[in-house]
């Protein structure tokens, strides 16, 4: 099945779904931005659709309109869209309710979340990214499935309040662990020392914690309980008293874990 497929939004989801939803078959009719310029900066990937910096879509041609930004944003512009009747509206979020998009014109709603971290310019497949869909009633939900799945075969149906625990667990499997990468970067900065030396222990750790699960691959001196040397890092991060802080409290985690 093919879909006439709106998208509103023009940041970094946006940025890729729409072209992966065209080469998977189905139309894009419309992208909208507050912005006209950056809707065009996404029409531009794709082969007719048309950039739009209004919320009447009463005229459109599309099915699925697909709500693509910031958490904040979503229930201004889920209030404020004019859709067509039978319609279906969906948003990307990881964290906010189906409920959310109960005031909007849509006939019906759901949530279509891609898990995966996106950011423009950078290359993503996606058919290697999972798909978290809900959608109260059934016809809606089969609809998504056939979205999602042409797209990736990594498709689940997951509730909001579980979808909540799972975006919370990404954070700390992504983001967290990038802003660690980036404490990393500024202490061997600090050092005069070359990042390139820690990337092949970046490279190993994920894929070890992979492998192993987390908990077993977990090394360092915290899991060895060498106090020694876990005070003796605590002193040399005292020029920093945040960076001290985060590191005596990851350390006494990996410890009671």
């Amino acid at each position: 099945m093919k879909f006439k497929i709106a998208i509103l939004g023009a940041g970094n989801v946006a940025w890729h779904l729409a072209p992966a939803l065209e080469d998977a078959g189905h139309e894009i009719t419309e992208v909208y931005a507050r912005d006209l310029e950056k809707a065009k900066q996404i029409t531009e990937r794709v082969y007719s659709a048309e950039p739009k910096d209004d919320l009447d879509f009463s005229e459109s041609k599309a099915q699925i309109f697909i709500l693509a930004v910031k958490d904040s944003a979503i229930p201004e512009v889920a209030d404020e869209v004019i859709l067509p009747e039978g319609s279906i509206l969906v948003h990307t979020s990881g964290t906010m309710a189906l409920d959310v998009l109960g005031y909007s014109s849509a006939s019906y709603t759901g949530i279509f979340y891609p898990l995966q971290s996106f950011t423009k310019g950078r290359k993503i497949e996606l058919d290697e990214v999972p798909f978290l869909l809900e959608a109260e009633d059934e016809e809606t939900l089969q609809k998504l499935k056939k979205l999602a799945k042409s797209l990736s075969p990594l498709t689940y149906v997951v509730r909001s309040k579980d979808r909540k625990g799972v975006h919370v667990a990404a954070v700390f499997a992504s983001n967290f662990s990038n802003h660690m990468i980036r404490i990393a970067e500024e202490i061997m900065r600090r050092q005069g020392a070359d990042f390139e030396m820690l990337k092949p222990l970046i490279i190993e750790t994920i894929s070890k914690s992979l492998q192993l699960g987390a908990k077993n691959a977990q090394t360092g001196p915290a899991i060895r309980e060498d106090y020694e040397t876990l005070e003796d890092h605590h002193r040399f991060l005292r020029y920093n008293e945040s960076l001290a802080e985060i590191y005596k409290l990851i350390s006494q985690d990996i410890i009671d874990g």
